[in-house]
């Protein structure tokens, strides 16, 4: 592979603001291999884009007194790539797979000495199907996360916490009418009670798989909004829900734009071990779809070596905060 040549873009440290700043070769690689190509935020197609935090309302300082919300603040991680992929079987925990190649660049960096601090965040919106899709968003931090903020709480906190608080803010940026109407134009959702969500700690690593196939009323309006996807375009921000006062204002852990994807640019990967769980058939996905909407599992992989935006059609009872026009 040749050298990439570093790019700028907005700073997403909390802690240091949206100055610009240099982005690592690794994470170039990163962001630029995916079978879902990074395309312009305003007029891309069949890609993905990084919205900025100001387009996402989050609880702000005052929510509590006055239930009032403001535009995000910049992100928390810096995006480090998507992944659009199909495969026999579920996914699950991709960062813990040899073959994954975000973390793979990563480890290359890592053997030459660099970006030794780094960490990954991954969401993996599983979706079923004759064949089962995952749609992957990675997230990465070149610096370890503060250990008084709230998402250092959530990465090394247990189950139950991680369920209580992980949020998604959708926001249809274009698509027909049909599909807001089944999504809202601009809703949250606590994925951890609407949907199984689980949660896989490696070294320096948290994936949450989400699987949308727990949840008849996601999965329903997930494949009628899939009907439409090459018409669709979607903002999706994830969250650390803010529930304590000394916890506001909310900001956003990352955010994605998917721009009217198409199905059939999904990369083909086979279903194994690796460090991933085993996958599950399609039947026993069927079966999902009847399980409790809360339950979520957290598996530890210490060894070095759609779709949730549609899950917000059970957005009224998994959340607290009502759905918003933006």
């Amino acid at each position: 592979m040749c050298p990439v040549e570093p790019t700028k873009e907005g700073n997403v440290d909390g802690a240091k603001g949206e100055e610009e700043e240099e982005v690592s070769e690794w994470r170039s690689a990163a962001i630029n291999g995916g079978s879902l190509r990074r395309v312009d935020l305003h007029g891309g197609k069949n890609g993905w884009a990084s919205p900025p935090g100001s387009l996402f309302s989050l609880r702000s300082r005052n929510y509590f007194s006055r239930r009032q919300k403001a535009p995000s603040g910049g992100w928390l991680l810096r995006p480090a790539g998507v992944d659009w992929l199909r495969s026999p079987g579920r996914l699950d925990n991709v960062l813990g797979r040899s073959d994954n190649r975000v973390m793979g660049s990563l480890r290359r960096a890592q053997s030459l000495g660099r970006s030794m601090k780094a960490f990954l965040f991954a969401v993996n919106l599983q979706i079923p199907g004759r064949e089962c899709h995952s749609a992957v968003f990675y997230f990465a931090a070149e610096e370890p996360i503060p250990p008084s903020s709230l998402l250092y709480r959530f990465v090394h906190g247990d189950d139950a916490f991680r369920n209580s608080r992980f949020k998604i803010v959708n926001r249809i940026v274009k698509g027909p009418w049909i599909v807001k109407a089944a999504v809202g134009n601009y809703a949250a959702c606590l994925l951890g009670r609407a949907l199984r969500c689980e949660y896989h700690r490696g070294e320096n690593y948290l994936e949450i798989d989400v699987d949308i196939g727990s949840s008849a009323i996601a999965n329903a309006v997930l494949h009628l909004a899939l009907g439409y996807v090459t018409a669709v375009t979607i903002d999706m921000g994830f969250v650390v829900e803010a529930q304590e006062e000394e916890e506001l204002p909310e900001r956003l852990i990352g955010a994605v734009r998917v721009a009217q994807m198409e199905m059939s640019s999904a990369s083909f990967v086979e279903t194994r071990g690796s460090g991933a769980a085993a996958a599950t058939t399609t039947a026993e996905v069927g079966k999902c779809v009847f399980r409790g909407l809360s339950s979520s599992k957290v598996t530890d992989h210490q060894s070095h070596c759609h779709d949730e935006m549609m899950v917000s059609a059970s957005r009224s009872s998994a959340s607290g905060d009502p759905e918003e026009e933006g």
